[in-house]
């Protein structure tokens, strides 16, 4: 919830990218200019994983009304922002060689590489120094690196089916109503934010376009407006997990009937606030624009600075659980997550978070099957 192909975020429309995160792409496919991006996309990334990193950053802070509203609100469409355009830039994803060699070196080895760095990170200052290390119970935020993998796998079935929004979304509300999924892969949440990811496969360049005119835009404000006032409203009423969508119905304490409910209440929510949000991502290039490029960099590792500072105690002063506090974390969450989406950043990390590997396939891999 990145950059996976610089080709498919071109002006002319979208190829075999996928967006957050994502891999870079193919020799073949990728383009030298960075003039050829669109810059919404990218400014859109940037945004978004910027929204991350504030969920992130007010998790250990004194959840008053005010910081939980806000911190529903915001996770009432982050997540679903980032899949759409995941799901809308694997819409030419099929198993051609070299599309699958990136899905390995670009989603499954930095899933493995970092889910096993979070685990030795938890022994070194978290609160279970013997967590053994496990592929299947990703940790944190690694979780969406498995998803993206799981959901690309599956796009070519997607785009077979005659109704595969519907499909998802009953889907969805079956994983709901299922406390016996378990938390292998983190499946539930594999499961209930299924319909983003397909929707985004089933949109066309013409829909983005709907929500970014000036109508919609202005209509936007009065829904954001009424949203931000739900969410205070709301706070001590409805149980925030249900934004996570990590848990059947069951397992949150609810009946089972309502996890059907609460999948087409929340898409209904998630989709609205998305498209506003969207509605509201500047077209052209900002001083931002080519910070989106590096949105799979911020994603990984703003997670290390949060827990550290979470497990060393500097969430523990008085001072930072006020107004004030709420104010400099976040600030300094903002410039967090732009630096670590910055050139130096992504050129010193390329080998973990974006390997070649060549050594690791056959030569005639990346070549066109005709």
């Amino acid at each position: 919830m990145f950059d996976a192909d610089s080709s498919s975020a071109r002006a002319t429309g979208p190829s075999t990218a996928q967006a957050v995160p994502s891999p870079r792409a193919p020799e073949a496919d990728r383009q030298p200019s960075v003039q050829q991006r669109d810059a919404f996309f990218d400014n859109a990334k940037y945004l978004a994983i910027v929204l991350v990193a504030l969920g992130h950053s007010w998790e250990p802070l004194h959840p008053g009304r005010t910081l939980q509203g806000a911190y529903n609100f915001v996770y009432a469409f982050h997540m679903p922002a980032f899949i759409l355009i995941s799901g809308y830039f694997s819409r030419s994803f099929d198993m051609r060689p070299d599309r699958l060699k990136r899905l390995v070196t670009g989603v499954a080895v930095p899933y493995v590489v970092f889910e096993t760095a979070f685990v030795l990170f938890e022994r070194a200052l978290g609160d279970d120094p013997d967590m053994p290390i496990s592929l299947l119970d990703p940790w944190y935020l690694t979780w969406f690196l498995i998803a993206l993998f799981i959901w690309r796998l599956t796009a070519p079935i997607w785009k077979l089916v005659r109704y595969p929004v519907p499909l998802a979304i009953v889907i969805a509300m079956l994983a709901t109503v299922s406390p016996d999924i378990g938390d292998d892969l983190d499946l539930q949440r594999v499961l209930q934010f299924l319909p983003y990811f397909v929707l985004g496969l089933s949109m066309r360049p013409e829909h983005f376009r709907l929500v970014r005119r000036r109508a919609v835009r202005i209509l936007s404000v009065p829904v954001l407006a009424c949203a931000i006032a739900v969410a205070w409203w709301s706070e001590p009423r409805m149980n925030g997990a249900w934004f996570y969508h990590r848990d059947s119905a069951q397992e949150l304490g609810a009946p089972w009937w309502c996890g059907p409910l609460m999948t087409i209440a929340m898409l209904g929510c998630s989709l609205l606030l998305t498209a506003c949000f969207f509605s509201w991502v500047p077209g052209r290039r900002m001083w931002f624009t080519s910070l989106g490029a590096g949105t799979i960099y911020a994603y990984l590792l703003h997670a290390f600075f949060i827990k550290t500072a979470n497990y060393e105690g500097w969430y523990d002063a008085g001072w930072l659980h006020n107004r004030l506090g709420v104010v400099l974390v976040t600030l300094l969450a903002g410039a967090l997550v732009t630096a670590l989406c910055t050139a130096p950043v992504r050129r010193a990390l390329r080998f973990v978070v974006e390997p070649e590997m060549a050594w690791a396939f056959r030569g005639d891999a990346a070549r066109v099957q005709v």
